[in-house]
């Protein structure tokens, strides 16, 4: 069973993206908030691959308890 992912915030980080690969901590470990860093390894939590096709602004999930991942839902208003 994969251990629980751990909140770093209660509220979303906006993020402007250029194109590309990116992937989304799932697990609240990473040093790099809000992508993976590879901390979650041993954890059983895997992150989320996010191809960026236009330049953007994202709003990511910190609380990890969004059901839209990796993006923010407002979830973390129940918390």
């Amino acid at each position: 069973m994969p251990d629980e992912p751990i909140c770093t915030d209660t509220k979303p980080i906006r993020m402007d993206l250029e194109p590309g690969i990116y992937f989304w901590c799932s697990c609240g470990r990473s040093s790099h908030s809000p992508f993976c860093d590879g901390s979650h390894k041993g954890t059983g939590l895997q992150p989320k691959r996010l191809e960026v096709t236009e330049k953007g602004t994202f709003s990511f999930c910190q609380c990890k308890a969004t059901r839209k991942p990796p993006f923010c839902d407002g979830s973390h208003r129940n918390l």
